[in-house]
């Protein structure tokens, strides 16, 4: 019997980056469809160019807690009609799960996610990522804005020179540490024995914030937790964590939808 019966897709940005990123993946499901949901974050109205004029001295974005992105996006998915189904990338991807196992999705897809408290990774790539991000050593009062040269390395490692400079111009906004940091404690806490929603973990081979591995650990966690419910996993090889603006990007969101019509 089929359990996914939602024609609604909520999608959930991560850090660093505009909501318009999901432009290719909302067309693609609304061809198919499904009414589709991609708000900003709270304090993220507004263009890339206009948000990192603000930096470093944005102090209402600077203030911004996990928990107010958490609220935001449950008071919009509690004002539809239906339970939607979830899809995040990143830090939006740990939204995904935690918002999921509220029960507010029908299904949830975390791509290239943040994983919750406890789970870590110890690869090089990963703690030089997020490193500066993070700014364990410094003032939670002003955001952090990824360097190019961050952005090359975290998100956009093994494309052009051209390529990298485009999308750091097109996707790139300033980020508030308290969101960055809060995840791990409390407040990214995940429960693995609880039953829940089909859940897909993507991953990316080359992604170097968010390894494949640390992936593939966060959905073992879930899998050794709660056999029962269905959780599943795909590798595609050669990504990077601008999964969502590759050449490649419909194979990921092809996968989706196989994995949404699946359950």
């Amino acid at each position: 019997m089929k359990t996914i019966l939602s024609k609604t897709i909520v999608f959930l940005t991560g850090a660093f980056v505009s909501h318009t990123g999901w432009k290719n993946w909302k067309n693609f499901f609304e061809s198919q469809g499904y009414t589709c949901i991609v708000e900003p974050w709270p304090e993220k109205s507004g263009t890339p160019q206009y948000l990192r004029a603000k930096q470093p001295h944005d102090t209402a974005l600077a203030g911004l807690h996990y928990a107010d992105v958490l609220d935001h996006y449950t008071n919009i998915i509690k004002g539809l009609p239906e339970k939607p189904i979830l899809i995040g990338h990143s830090l939006g991807g740990l939204t995904a799960q935690i918002l999921l196992q509220r029960g507010l999705g029908q299904a949830a897809i975390a791509v290239h996610s943040v994983p919750p408290q406890g789970v870590t990774s110890f690869e090089f790539s990963f703690i030089r990522s997020l490193w500066k991000p993070l700014g364990l050593f410094s003032s939670l009062r002003k955001t952090h804005l990824m360097s190019f040269s961050e952005w090359q390395y975290a998100f956009t490692n093994g494309m052009s020179l051209q390529e990298q400079k485009e999308s750091y111009e097109e996707n790139t906004i300033p980020e508030s540490r308290r969101v960055l940091r809060d995840p791990l404690g409390k407040i990214g806490h995940i429960d693995f024995s609880t039953a829940h929603a089909p859940l897909l973990f993507i991953s990316g081979s080359a992604d170097h914030i968010m390894p494949a591995s640390l992936n593939y650990k966060n959905y073992m966690r879930y899998k050794k937790g709660n056999p029962h419910s269905v959780t599943e996993y795909k590798e595609f090889e050669g990504r990077n964590h601008y999964v969502l603006g590759l050449p490649t990007w419909r194979e990921e969101a092809s996968y989706a939808l196989e994995f949404i019509n699946k359950y």
